[in-house]
């Protein structure tokens, strides 16, 4: 049997899993949340960063996204941060659409899938 590997678990979660060479990471959400939709976005990012690079890989082997707004009318602010931050020829298959959050306070939520 092929080995799973989980980071950062608890009793609901892992932020990450690993499972033959594929990269599973957790909804991604800002720690600052009186920050604005680009501010929010921003923290996400460095997140998916530092949680790729934990698993050995990094945005240039992204394979989809899933990202959830609380209000979709923000779309056009997080995409300029979002196309900014991918590699050219890098963007991965992509969902986007508007959610209730967990918290109110939570503009913006990102889960990624990746390889190493």
């Amino acid at each position: 049997m092929a080995k799973i590997t989980r980071m950062g678990s608890n009793a609901i979660l892992s932020n990450s899993v690993e499972y033959h060479n594929f990269v599973f990471l957790a909804g991604m959400t800002a720690d600052d949340l009186s920050q604005d939709i680009t501010g929010q976005t921003r923290q996400v990012l460095a997140k998916i960063d530092a949680a790729l690079e934990a698993n050995g890989t990094d945005k240039t082997r992204l394979l989809n996204a899933q990202i959830w707004l609380k209000d979709i009318r923000d779309r056009d602010a997080m995409n300029k941060l979002w196309t900014a931050w991918l590699p050219e020829g890098g963007a991965p298959a992509r969902a986007c659409v508007q959610a209730n959050m967990a918290d109110p306070r939570h503009l913006v939520e990102i889960m990624i899938n990746a390889c190493r």
